[in-house]
Parts: structure tokens; sequence; C-alpha cells
């Protein structure tokens, strides 16, 4: 009796662990169901971030950037870096043979810029490429070049817009018109044409005649010598801090805008950056009258409806007609302008624009010629307007 029931109490043990781990393992299945019912928002837009990156990464016009240009805003949280500019590579530009000359004029003499030696341990490869387009897909052809709606307008809305006039009082050009500004103006180039970079220099500048500021410089003078009235600003709104730089800038949009109402266009002149997941960078370029010019990208805001920019067509239209005549003068100088869902301060005028100048992987000489044939342009343009 005493065995029969100690074989009972074993056999009742057993099935009490039995029954034991069947609780903890629907406790356990509970607890997994709960998580993941929970993480699946997360997972989900997890998901589809790494599927958008992976596309944009696979695109031929430059994965990079774009990324940049989407996430700009969410980046700058307003922490200040400790120092992201570093002495450029140090060149020396042959002196004029006449002490009054410009700027302008003895930065495009023939004499070769010398430049220090990088390490071969130091160089990078650059690659050049010219960015075209065909219509269909996400491009528009305009009378001369192509847009690249990257919006959620369908191709025949956006048409629609461009369908109509564009109407911008320029009967007055003697008068400001043009604000030229730089909201990164410490963005820089490599120093000569080449086919390799240093990877030593971050290719920012506070040397004004190494940044934006030159390019600047070019298309100014450009506007000058056509009689239009044009103001450059030359802050360095990116620095000490470049967090924050959108915001710097448009407070001097609107002090010139308040002092100067004739202001139609607004400018804000920028270089790209466009480098592959191997390090390799790109230098956009076209040939123009047999030199080499860094490609222009048009950069057009639309409002999704949280920007208030109610003058997004405005700005649209007028890219569209200055495209049209960058690419009838000189074919191949521009890329597809980028109409998006940015705001970069085009809410100021109905003509207020971002323009990328090359990028990283080009030449200040290319950057330069660039704003050459952009402001004889625009200047064109501004003219035939006002007739």
């Amino acid at each position: 009796m005493h065995l029969m029931r100690k074989r009972r109490n074993r056999r009742l043990g057993r099935t009490g662990k039995k029954i034991l781990s069947l609780c903890l393992v629907a406790a356990i299945l509970a607890v997994c169901i709960k998580v993941a019912a929970v993480s699946a928002p997360y997972i989900e837009k997890f998901t589809q971030q790494a599927a958008v990156l992976s596309a944009v990464l696979g695109m031929p016009d430059g994965g990079l950037s774009l990324i940049r240009q989407r996430f700009a805003d969410e980046i700058d949280d307003g922490e200040e870096e400790s120092d992201p500019y570093v002495t450029p590579p140090s060149t020396t530009q042959p002196e004029s043979e006449s002490s009054g000359e410009s700027q302008s004029e003895s930065s495009s003499s023939s004499e070769p810029i010398q430049v220090e030696p990088v390490p071969e341990e130091n160089r990078g490869p650059i690659v050049e490429r010219t960015y075209t387009a065909q219509a269909g897909g996400i491009y528009i052809p305009l009378d001369h070049g192509f847009l690249k709606n990257s919006t959620e307008l369908s191709n025949s809305d956006v048409q629609a817009q461009l369908d109509k006039a564009w109407d911008l009082d320029l009967s007055t050009p003697e008068e400001p018109t043009v604000l030229i500004y730089h909201t990164h103006a410490t963005e820089a180039y490599e120093p000569v044409t080449r086919d390799y970079y240093d990877d030593r220099y971050n290719s920012r500048s506070t040397e004004q005649d190494k940044n934006m500021i030159r390019v600047g410089d070019e298309i100014a003078k450009q506007l000058e010598a056509a009689g239009i009235g044009v103001i450059h600003d030359t802050t360095l709104h990116d620095y000490p801090s470049y967090n924050g730089a959108y915001e710097r800038s448009a407070e001097t949009i609107q002090k010139y805008l308040d002092e100067y109402p004739s202001i139609k266009i607004t400018i804000d002149v920028h270089r790209d950056a466009i480098e592959e997941s191997d390090g390799t960078r790109i230098a956009p370029v076209a040939e123009i009258d047999g030199k080499k010019a860094a490609q222009i990208m048009i950069i057009s805001g639309c409002d999704d409806g949280t920007m208030n920019m109610p003058n997004w067509p405005d700005n649209l239209r007028f890219a569209a007609a200055f495209q049209s005549q960058m690419e009838a003068d000189y074919p191949g100088l521009t890329r597809p302008i980028f109409f998006c869902y940015r705001l970069y301060n085009m809410n100021k005028t109905p003509g207020s624009l971002l323009l990328e100048f090359g990028a990283h992987g080009n030449s200040l000489e290319e950057a330069v010629y660039s704003g050459e044939l952009c402001g004889k342009a625009l200047a064109e343009l501004i003219l035939s307007q006002g007739e």
C-alpha cells in the first residue's frame, strides 16, 4: 500500500510539472503576442524606411544627395557641431599683371593654379557624369529641359500648373530685383579639376574666394553687366553653427524684402554632394563651348499642406522658365528640376528658388563658369519678361 501511494504521488508530480510547463509556455506566448502587437507599427515603419533607403541608393542621379535633401531639416536638431571646418587645400593663383583686375577676371586666368600634392593614401576617386532625362515616368518635358516630379501630384496636375502663364512683374529691372544669398555659404569644391579628391578636406571653407560666395559673385556680375539691380548677401549663415542656417537666412531675406520691396527673385546658391557607397564622388558636368561646367539643378518646392507656401505654383512656373532659358542657351547645363515637398525659404516671393551648382566632386573653376552662364541666362529671362 505504501509503495502504491508513492507511485501515485510520483505520477501526480510529473503531471503537475507538465501542467506548470504548459502554463509557462502559454504565458510566454501571450507576452510575445502582446510585444509583437505593440511593436508592429515600429517594425512596419522600419521596414518602410529600409525599403525607401534601398530604393534611393539605387537611383542613378545621386541617392545620397536626395537623402540629404529629404532629411536635412530632421537632422538639424539645434545642436552645434564642434567645428566642421578645416583649412582648404593650399592654392596659389598667379598674380595679375594689372593691379586693378577684378577677382572674377583673375580667377579665370589661363595660368594653372598651383596645388599641394595629395598623398596616394588620401586620394578618393571622382567620376564625371552628365545627368539627362527622357519623358515618361516622373520626368515631365519642358520647352527645354525636364522636371522631375517627386511629389504625390500627378504629372497631369503638374502640367496644368505649368500651362498657366508665368506672371512676375519685372518691368523695372534696374531697381533691386534679384537677391542672391547662401544658406550654406561654406560649401566648397575641389581646388582644381582632377579625377580624385583629398579625403583630408571636407569640402567646406570660410574663405569667400573658395566657397559658394565666389559662385554668387559671378552670377551677380553678369546681372550687373546687363543693367539688372542685384543684391548679393555674403553672410555665412552656416558658420560657426551649421544647424539653424535656414532660420538665419530667412531673417536675412526678410530684411532685404522690407528694405527693397522691388525684389521679385531670391536665389539660394548651394552645391550638391553626390557620393556612392564605395566613397566615389560624382562630379556633374556639361561641356559648354569647349569648357567643362558644373551642372546646375534647380530645386522648386511644393506645399503638402504643412508649409504655408501658397505661392509654390508661381515658383514652379518661374523654375520652368529659368530651366528652359538655361537649356536653350546652353544645352546640357542643367539637371532636371527637382520638384519636391521642401520649403527652403521658398515662401518669401513668387520667384524664390534654390540652385545647386555641381557637387563636391566638381572644381571651383567649373562651378564659377556655371555661375557665369547661369547669370547670363537669368539676365536674358528677366529682360525678356520686362519687355
